[in-house]
C-alpha cells in the first residue's frame, strides 16, 4: 500500500486506462470517496454519483467512458464484481493479529504446531492438536484433542473447534463459530408424540410422555479445503460416521448443519439456514437465507432455494425451489398470484349468489 492503477491492473489481469502511474491507498463509494481513493463505479447509477466525490481514478465496467466522467485513471473490467474479490484481498490490511504464540495461551506439550503460526491471547490448543503453517488462531479460541487444521487457516477469536475433527488447508471461521458439537439426537423408550404425528401426519394416537434419553456422537466432523463459515455458524458431529463438508463451501451467519449431513463441493449456504441430521446435499447447491431442508433429504446438484423455503421432500438436481412447503419457484409464484386473486373472485362469487337469489322461480 499505495497501489499504482497498473500495479493492480497487472495484478487483476484487467485493462487500465489514462494515467496508469496515480496511486491510490485505499476504495471507496463514488460519493465518499478521496483524492487518493480507488471509487467502485461499477455500475452506469454509481458512476452518477463520482461527482459528488473527489475520485481521480475508479473501477468501471466495460466500455465505459471514464473520460467523461472526469477521471484521470480508469480500471476496465469485464465482471467488476469478480474484480473487486482481488481487489479486496489486496487492500485487506487483516485484522493486526500479532506472529507467535501469546504468553497467555495454552497449548498441550503434544500438539504440533507448524512454522509461522499465531496463538492469541487465551487460546487453547488440545494434545494431538495439528495446526498448518501460517495459521492465525484468534483470541480465546478452543481447539479440541486430536483435531487437525490445514495450512492457512484463519480462526476468529471466540472460535471452538471439537475433538476428533479434520480440517483442510485455508479454512476461516469467524466470532462464535462451533464446529464438532454433539448432534442433536435423542430418543424416547417408546415411540414418542412426535414420532406418532410424522407417522400420522397429525394424530399423537395415545402417545404418553416420556423423558428423552441421549445419543452420543462418536463420529467427528470432515471438512475440505477453502471453506468459510460464519459468525455464531455450527457444524454439529455425526452420531456414528462423520458429518461431511466438501470444498469450497461457503457459510453466512447463523447457519446450522446438523449431524451426518453431507454436502458437496462449493455450496452457498445463506444465514439461517438450518440442515437437519443425516440430509445429503450436492455440489454447487445455493440455499437462501432461512431455507430449512428435513431429515435424511436428498438434495441434488445446482438446486437453488429461495429465502424461508422449507424442503420437505427430496430435489432433484437442477431445481430452483420457493416456498413452504418447497416446490418449483414458478409454480410458486403462479400459486401465490392466484392466492392474491382470492377475495376478488370471493366477492363476485357473493355478488353472483346474491344475483341468483333475488331471481324470480318462476323465470
Amino acid at each position: 500500500m499505495p497501489f499504482t492503477i497498473a500495479d493492480i491492473a497487472a495484478a487483476l489481469g484487467i485493462r487500465a486506462e489514462g494515467d496508469t502511474s496515480l496511486m491510490v491507498s485505499a476504495v471507496a463509494e463514488p460519493a465518499q470517496a478521496g483524492k487518493d481513493d480507488l471509487a467502485l463505479a461499477m455500475k452506469p447509477e454509481f458512476a452518477e454519483q463520482l461527482s459528488q466525490g473527489q475520485a481521480r481514478a475508479a473501477m468501471l465496467w466495460d466500455g465505459a467512458d471514464w473520460q467523461a466522467m472526469g477521471l484521470s485513471a480508469a480500471l476496465m473490467a469485464p465482471r467488476p464484481r469478480y474484480a473487486m474479490s482481488g481487489l479486496s484481498a489486496m487492500m485487506d490490511t487483516g485484522a493486526g493479529y500479532a506472529p507467535g504464540v501469546h504468553e497467555t495461551a495454552l497449548v498441550d506439550p503434544t500438539a504440533k504446531i507448524a512454522e509461522g503460526v499465531s496463538v492469541g491471547p487465551f487460546a487453547v490448543i488440545g494434545a494431538g492438536v495439528e495446526i498448518g503453517a501460517g495459521s492465525i488462531i484468534g483470541a480465546q479460541v478452543f481447539i479440541g484433542q486430536g483435531t487437525t487444521l490445514g495450512q492457512g487457516a484463519l480462526l476468529h477469536p471466540g472460535v471452538k473447534i471439537g475433538h476428533g475433527v479434520t480440517i483442510g488447508d485455508r479454512f476461516i471461521a469467524h466470532f462464535g463459530a462451533t464446529v464438532g458439537a454433539d448432534g442433536f439426537s435423542f430418543v424416547t423408550p417408546e415411540p414418542s408424540a412426535a414420532e406418532k404425528v410424522r407417522e400420522t401426519l397429525g394424530d399423537q394416537t395415545g402417545a404418553t410422555a416420556q423423558s428423552y434419553a441421549r445419543i452420543h456422537s462418536l463420529g467427528g466432523v470432515v471438512i475440505g479445503d477453502d471453506v468459510e463459515l460464519g459468525a455464531n455458524s455450527c457444524i454439529d458431529r455425526g452420531t456414528v460416521r462423520a458429518t461431511r463438508i466438501g470444498n469450497g463451501c461457503k457459510f453466512d451467519n447463523l447457519a446450522q448443519v446438523g449431524h451426518n449431513v453431507v454436502i458437496g463441493n462449493d455450496c452457498l449456504i445463506c444465514a439461517q439456514v438450518g440442515i437437519a441430521g443425516s440430509s445429503r446435499i450436492g455440489n454447487n447447491v445455493v440455499l437462501g437465507g432461512q431455507t430449512g431442508v428435513s431429515d435424511n433429504l436428498f438434495i441434488g446438484d445446482n438446486v437453488i432455494t429461495g429465502g424461508a423455503t422449507k424442503v420437505l421432500s427430496n430435489v432433484p438436481s437442477g431445481r430452483v425451489m420457493l416456498g413452504y412447503p418447497a416446490m418449483k419457484m414458478d409454480t410458486q409464484l403462479e400459486i401465490y398470484k392466484q392466492l392474491r386473486r382470492l377475495p376478488r373472485l370471493l366477492t363476485d362469487v357473493a355478488r353472483l349468489k346474491k344475483a341468483v337469489s333475488k331471481t324470480d322461480p318462476s323465470d
